[in-house]
């Protein structure tokens, strides 16, 4: 068995760091894999590490455990990937935020050109309730290494402020309360920093904040997206995702949809198990 205090591995956007057991841990409970099934990872994982293996052989291997002990767990663990899998156009993403206010009880718009003090604005998701009028820039990653940077975060901020300084007519006459930039990867530590700072954006990463992270928003609203599905192929989720069906909930609640792209009966049973295990 290898020391992992010797292996380095390779992350995604090619950095090499040592590697951490800890973050395979954190990672598979997150995920809400049982004491045992983590263990059995975690102990499969160490005897295939190799010097400078990569993030995702690293992910692939506890990914097809998982999948032979708790196949719902593996589909959870999954759930990054599946997001990424969204894209590439990052219009489904926009669909995918959409959907995670609706079920925070929020009605949600994307898409929509707002006129704000000085010019028009593309704003990806306009969300409100009687309390709130919230607009979203979502910016979308297809690959694990890419982060929203500084640039990012001060262009899009300066967007909001012109966009407040306006009254719309969101469910009754109101100015814009937040402003998020949401993303499916990560920030950079200036672009976090920043935002602390001025504090008028809410950023919203895959894994930040600490709590209320996207991650922790699809868990606590039970979205998972289709893509993180086994039991249907690509040309299959490209042709649901090309009609703007994010959900595996939107599949589930209307099996019709599987039944109008061709599906065998017991395809679409497949289809819906998985969903359920989920």
């Amino acid at each position: 068995m290898q020391n992992t205090s010797d292996i380095f591995v390779i992350k995604a956007n090619g950095n090499r760091e040592p590697f951490d057991i800890s973050k395979l841990e954190h990672s598979l409970k997150k995920a809400g894999a049982s004491s045992v099934a983590a263990e059995e990872t975690i102990q499969h994982i160490r005897e295939h590490l190799t010097q400078d293996i990569t993030t995702h052989e690293i992910y692939k291997h506890a990914f097809d455990l998982l999948h032979s002990k708790e196949k719902p767990i593996a589909l959870k663990y999954s759930l990054k990937r599946a997001i990424m899998d969204l894209g590439p156009s990052g219009f489904p993403f926009e669909d995918f935020v959409a959907e995670i206010f609706r079920e925070k009880g929020y009605t949600a718009e994307t898409g929509k050109i707002i006129k704000g003090f000085c010019v028009e604005h593309e704003v990806d998701v306009v969300a409100w309730n009687s309390e709130k009028l919230i607009m979203v820039e979502a910016k979308f990653h297809n690959e694990l290494g890419i982060k929203s940077d500084l640039k990012i975060a001060l262009y899009v901020n300066a967007r909001f402020a012109d966009l407040s300084k306006m009254t719309y007519r969101y469910g009754k006459e109101r100015q814009l309360d937040e402003g998020w930039l949401v993303t499916n990867t990560k920030f950079t530590s200036t672009a976090i920093e920043y935002g602390s700072c001025q504090g008028g954006m809410k950023m919203v990463g895959w894994n930040y904040p600490p709590k209320g992270n996207l991650h922790d928003m699809i868990i606590e609203a039970k979205l998972h997206p289709l893509t993180c599905l086994l039991t249907m192929n690509g040309r299959e989720k490209k042709v649901l995702l090309d009609q703007g069906i994010v959900l595996c909930k939107t599949i589930k609640e209307n099996s019709d949809l599987l039944t109008a792209m061709g599906m065998s009966e017991e395809g679409r049973e497949k289809v819906i198990d998985e969903i359920n295990s989920l």
